[in-house]
């Protein structure tokens, strides 16, 4: 086989492939390329184009095994085949979710796959047509409401609210399922509607109005629902009119906005964000059941603290009865008695010792006053050791007059609980074998002589007849 010869310049194709305009003089035979070189240079050409930024329908979207989404872009004249790598579908969709129907700006690089001879573009971004600059004054107004806090509040919800204000569409399903879960967790708990529209260009300022009169009307929460929705649905919870009408509340706020996939401006503003409807509803609403059970265990534990109490006041009562003091009263007089003597004791101690040392001080200015040469200061001196020595006597004269005072009002109070004032008022106390208190008829027996003492003398007594008390059970 006769090989190709070689062209001396360049061919038509390979001129449009470096952009250039086609020679109008007669070309030279061009060389035979290869399918899979002439691929490569289709690619080399289309690769080197850049990056570009196509609109269109988006149509045929689907979503592989590896995560990867396909889809074709057209109009009414032509279409292009995209790819969305997994890696990059949250940075490249920044939340939204584009659907087959929407009309979508996608960025990207074209790209050639050389075993089927196709070109696609590889998407690094995709966003809604006519939202895109929506979308930036969105970011830079969250950025300012972050740096000054908005984000950051987060007030506690009520546990136990008297009353729920919310804030949605009196026909939209959030609704539903927010009144459902308040029937599962307490039915009948007093709710508060303020019809709104949640969607439109006009909801965002009545929502606003909505939460201005809920949050003032003595709800002690406020919840802003409405179900999922397109990005579009949901923008009117990103206005600036909803986000300062929340942070003017004066009481807590929960937005349930969308699934849990949804992100609102509101969410951020918040004090608190659900993840749907009905997840709202579990955060204000307090379980009945629960609270039930939690009630009757506290009640439980607080019964079994009173029983505890009394059982050991019941004990307490007990070992008072057999106290020595009660039992035996004249243990209190010995014990009495013996507290007075110490105190005397410490009295006398003390008088002793104030006296010596008061002896010691008189006896050291008398050596300062020999040690003195004027006489006018030895004359001041001595009548200032005069008249110390005076005090110290008189100080040391009231010491045992005030221990005196002291002991007799010990002695009255041992008298106010002495047994003889007991019997003062009419009581005895008969004793037998030499002083045994007499409690039980059993202890005597006829013929023996027991002592009863009075309040003033004693009578000595000779048992004649002995009656032994009779139990409930014996025949009258």
């Amino acid at each position: 086989m006769a090989k190709d010869p070689k062209p001396a310049s360049p061919g038509l194709f390979d001129q449009m492939l470096a952009g250039e305009a086609p020679k109008t003089e007669k070309p030279a035979k061009a060389s035979t390329l290869s399918v899979t070189e002439a691929t490569a240079r289709i690619k080399s050409a289309l690769t080197g184009v850049g990056g570009m930024a196509v609109e269109g329908e988006m149509t045929r979207a689907t979503k592989a095994a590896s995560g990867h989404i396909y889809f074709t872009l057209k109009d009414s004249g032509a279409s292009i085949s995209c790819i969305l790598w997994k890696g990059k579908v949250e940075s490249a969709t920044k939340g939204l979710r584009p659907k087959e129907g929407d009309k979508i700006i996608v960025r990207g690089k074209l790209d050639v796959y050389a075993p089927r001879g196709g070109y696609s573009l590889i998407v690094d971004s995709i966003e809604p047509v006519g939202i895109g600059q929506e979308l930036l004054k969105l970011e830079k107004l969250k950025a300012e409401l972050k740096e000054k806090g908005w984000f950051d509040r987060r007030r506690e919800i009520p546990a136990m609210p008297n009353s729920i204000g919310v804030v949605t569409s009196r026909d939209a399903a959030a609704l539903r399922d927010f009144l459902r879960t308040r029937t599962l967790r307490w039915a009948g708990y007093p709710v508060r509607l303020c019809h709104t529209p949640v969607q439109g260009p006009a909801a965002a300022k009545q929502i606003a109005q909505a939460i201005d009169a809920l949050s003032s009307s003595g709800v002690d929460v406020v919840v802003v629902t409405r179900g999922g929705g397109s990005l579009e649905d949901l923008w009117c919870f990103n206005e600036r009119v909803v986000a300062e009408a929340i942070w003017r509340s004066p009481v807590p706020v929960v937005v349930g906005v969308g699934h849990e996939s949804d992100t609102t401006l509101a969410d951020f503003v918040g004090d608190r964000r659900a993840h749907t409807p009905t997840d709202a509803a579990q955060i204000v609403f307090p379980d009945r059941a629960a609270l039930t059970e939690r009630i009757e265990r506290v009640a439980g534990y607080l019964d079994r603290a009173v029983e505890d109490h009394l059982e050991r006041r019941e004990r307490r009562l007990d070992s008072c009865a057999t106290s020595r003091v009660l039992v035996n009263p004249s243990w209190i007089l010995g014990d009495r008695e013996r507290s007075l003597g110490a105190l005397l004791r410490r009295s006398n101690l003390a008088a002793d010792g104030y006296i010596q040392r008061a002896s010691l001080a008189v006896s050291s200015l008398e050596a300062r006053i020999d040690r003195a040469s004027p006489l006018t200061r030895l004359t001041i001196d001595s009548q200032r050791v005069q008249s110390l020595g005076k005090r110290l006597l008189r100080q040391a004269g009231l010491l045992p007059e005030k221990a005196e005072r002291r002991m007799q009002f010990l002695a009255r109070s041992l008298d106010a609980v002495s047994p003889l004032r007991v019997l003062g008022r009419g009581y005895s106390i008969t004793t037998i074998n030499g002083g045994q208190a007499l409690q039980d008829a059993v202890q005597v027996a006829v013929g023996d002589s027991i002592e009863t003492r009075l309040a003033a003398g004693q009578v000595v007594s000779q048992v004649t007849e002995v009656v032994q008390a009779r139990s409930e059970g014996d025949a009258s």
